[in-house]
């Protein structure tokens, strides 16, 4: 399970923004995750909720999840579709002439702090 050394890193680069921002506490983590980037959205939330309750800075902090559709496309015939459901095969020209355009990211989108 590889979502506990990526909630690690996540905590770290929170737990950075908060130093250089002079934050006390973050009251939610939102986070960008492509439907194609091999993250198990379930276990990345049960691994957020073990190590940010080890952190005094991250006490009750919630992980929000955006997940970001998997778009691929073609340069054949220059069209988008569903990577899913199609993988690498164009379902509108069946050329193979492909890449992903959105739906791989692992990104902190936004750090929230309590408002006082």
């Amino acid at each position: 399970m590889h979502e506990l050394g990526i909630v690690f890193y996540i905590i770290r680069d929170v737990k950075q923004a908060a130093r250089e921002n002079n934050v006390g506490h973050v009251s939610a983590v939102v986070m960008n995750i492509g439907e194609v980037s091999t993250i198990v959205p379930e276990y990345l939330e049960d691994c957020w909720k073990w190590a940010a309750a080890k952190e005094p800075l991250l006490s009750g902090c919630e992980l929000k999840i955006n997940l970001i559709p998997a778009v691929t496309r073609c340069e054949d015939c220059g069209k988008e579709y569903e990577t899913v459901t199609y993988g690498k095969t164009c379902p509108f020209c069946k050329g193979s002439n492909t890449y992903l355009l959105r739906g791989n990211e692992v990104e902190i989108k936004e750090i929230e702090v309590p408002n006082n």
